[in-house]
């Protein structure tokens, strides 16, 4: 059955359905879940923040690991944030806090998502210029091509009154269209606000803010405990993929493959949590030294034995003793035989 949303295209059909009905089932048993893991909700936010800001920054290039990414946000010195990566990496920490803290009182207005750019480029000093204003030159999304040329993906909204005026809509559209189901409107803001792309630069790291926020604003509390920018890293072909296919409709476009992906993301990290939370019970019978392991492995999926043992200071034979009894518990997955062996969480 085709609809039709704001100024796109849906075709709202079974598959559709389902995946909005189990994302809400999850949603309506939250509060309760809540209640009992209030402790392993404390540490999985931590790891989830991480994983966040580590992989948002990564999909739109920077280098830092989600190691390297715990280690900056632990001790932030503001004198010695003078590389790129870690300027976007502190500066999309602080608006995904920002977002997680006052989340409620973030208006969904204009302002408010200038205010938003405005931290996100916080510590950048390549974005002074332009940052929490709109872009004043194209910014066409393009691709560089093996023989060192560039090729023009998707071509955004003009700059000036075309974005302006894009962006005015937008946010009305939101504000007063009832009418849709939450979390359709939730994916298609982002979707909307990153085809615009209407600031110069970081329009992709603040279109997956925007989506946490909205989320959050609309009742899905357990997001915060999950990352939904890994998610997307861990897909990121598929991603843009799927953006580029409904982009290239414009105006006017079918957006059901793009609602699809998204909901089907949220469907996977909802799935990701509830073992997370299986896992918890077990983990509190686990050694300090044990957990230490999983953490670490947690956070630098594919890692060896050999990472482990020299990040950690742990003996490698203790290593090696260790990570089959996680395997056992169900905790860990090892990949590859040999030296490519490597483990990644279950």
């Amino acid at each position: 059955m085709e609809n039709k949303v704001h100024t796109y295209k849906l075709n709202i059909d079974w598959e559709l359905i389902r995946l909005i009905s189990q994302i809400d089932r999850f949603d309506a048993s939250w509060t309760s879940i809540e209640k009992k893991e209030g402790q392993s909700l404390k540490q999985l936010k931590t790891i989830a923040t991480v994983r966040s800001v580590g992989a948002s920054t990564r999909i739109e290039g920077s280098k830092l690991s989600n190691e390297e990414v715990e280690v900056l946000l632990k001790e932030i010195d503001i004198t010695k944030i003078v590389d790129r990566d870690s300027q976007e990496v502190v500066g999309y920490f602080e608006t995904l806090d920002i977002i997680s803290e006052s989340f409620q009182d973030i208006p969904v207005t204009e302002n408010g998502l200038k205010s938003l750019h405005n931290t996100l480029l916080k510590y950048s000093q390549k974005d002074k210029w332009h940052k929490g204003d709109y872009k004043q030159h194209r910014n066409a999304v393009e691709a560089n091509l093996p023989d060192g040329t560039r090729q023009i993906i998707f071509q955004t909204t003009e700059v000036g009154f075309p974005t302006e005026d894009a962006m005015r809509e937008l946010v009305d559209w939101y504000a007063t269209d009832k009418e849709p189901h939450p979390l359709v409107k939730c994916a298609l803001f982002a979707y909307e606000f990153v085809s615009i792309h209407p600031f110069q630069d970081g329009n992709g790291r603040l279109s997956r803010l925007l989506a946490t926020l909205l989320l959050l604003k609309n009742g899905y509390k357990w997001i915060e405990y999950v990352s939904f920018e890994h998610e997307i890293e861990s897909r990121k072909t598929e991603y843009y993929r799927v953006l580029r296919g409904c982009q290239a409709q414009r105006p006017n476009e079918d957006v059901t493959d793009w609602i699809r992906f998204f909901f089907d993301a949220l469907g996977n990290i909802q799935r990701q949590l509830m073992k997370k939370l299986e896992s918890k019970g077990v983990e509190t019978r686990l050694s300090p030294r044990e957990k230490s392991i999983l953490t670490f492995i947690e956070n630098n999926a594919g890692c060896k034995s050999g990472d482990i043992a020299k990040k950690l200071g742990i003996p490698s034979p203790t290593v090696k003793r260790v990570l089959p009894e996680l395997i056992k518990q169900n905790l860990i997955e090892k990949y590859g035989t040999g030296p490519g062996t490597n483990y990644s969480i279950k």
